[in-house]
């Protein structure tokens, strides 16, 4: 058994301004994405320019915080923030549905899209082999806020929570920065190396992030207010990871069907 390391959630302050280090995990997530993206643009712009890769950013950003944040008092909180609706703005306590992020980015990148003529597929394919860096970094920062831990174990690394009782449990925020963030980008970043066809690259995303989060769940302790929504043992997270699923197979077959190429070089 481990004893969770207590770690300050506020890394540092800005005079009277506390800086928590989960927003400084979601920054470290968007500088290190358009970092490797800005060196694949230098080697091969695919009709992209760096200038565009900072406004695509800057409307990826919009998408993950108002599309998580809304996302999370919508899926996971709706009865609090109906008694409470300033919760909403409280992000710095933690509180980002990725389901939620996901609907935002999408809806800021077709918007980006139509904007300056270019594809909205493009953008998704451009961008998804980075987007586990944020993910990964998320959840380390789910783990220093000593939140979203797993189901009582007894396995030798389960992990006494502040907030989680006395009894050990799944460090699930690491099992999940493992899955959604090493392997999902290590997978994604050389899967996309090589010329793909249109919607492989994004299709593959939604395959494997909602196969990951489908198995994570079992080890992650469901959302109190909401338990189990269907079969005595299946969770919120498993029930909205079932469609990307489904999405990311029908989006492989249809791209692999019309071999419709996309440099990715």
């Amino acid at each position: 058994m481990l004893i969770y390391p207590a770690i300050d959630p506020v890394a540092f302050h800005l005079g009277p301004l506390p800086v928590h280090w989960y927003g400084l995990m979601y920054l470290m997530g968007f500088i290190g994405g358009w970092g490797l993206l800005a060196m694949r643009i230098r080697r091969s712009p695919r009709g992209f320019t760096l200038e565009q890769l900072s406004d695509i950013l800057f409307y990826v950003a919009l998408g993950v915080i108002l599309g998580g944040r809304l996302g999370y008092v919508l899926f996971y909180q709706f009865a609090d923030t109906l008694e409470h609706p300033w919760h909403i703005f409280a992000i710095w306590q933690g509180g980002m549905s990725f389901h939620g992020g996901l609907i935002g980015v999408i809806l800021a990148v077709g918007l980006y899209a139509r904007k300056i003529g270019k594809s909205f597929v493009d953008i998704t394919d451009l961008i998804a082999p980075v987007v586990p860096i944020g993910l990964g970094a998320g959840r380390i920062g789910n783990f220093i806020n000593g939140e979203l831990w797993g189901r009582v174990t007894d396995v030798p690394w389960g992990m006494v929570f502040p907030t989680g009782g006395d009894m050990p449990r799944h460090p699930s925020q690491l099992y999940e920065f493992f899955l959604e963030g090493v392997i999902l980008f290590l997978v994604l970043w050389f899967f996309s190396k090589r010329e793909r066809p249109h919607w492989a690259v994004s299709g593959l995303f939604l395959l494997l992030y909602g196969v990951f989060r489908f198995i994570v769940e079992f080890f992650r302790e469901p959302d109190i207010q909401i338990g189990f929504v269907a079969f005595g043992w299946m969770s919120k997270g498993q029930l909205l990871s079932i469609p990307m699923i489904i999405a990311g197979i029908i989006m492989l077959l249809w791209a692999y069907r019309r071999k419709t190429v996309c440099s990715n070089t």
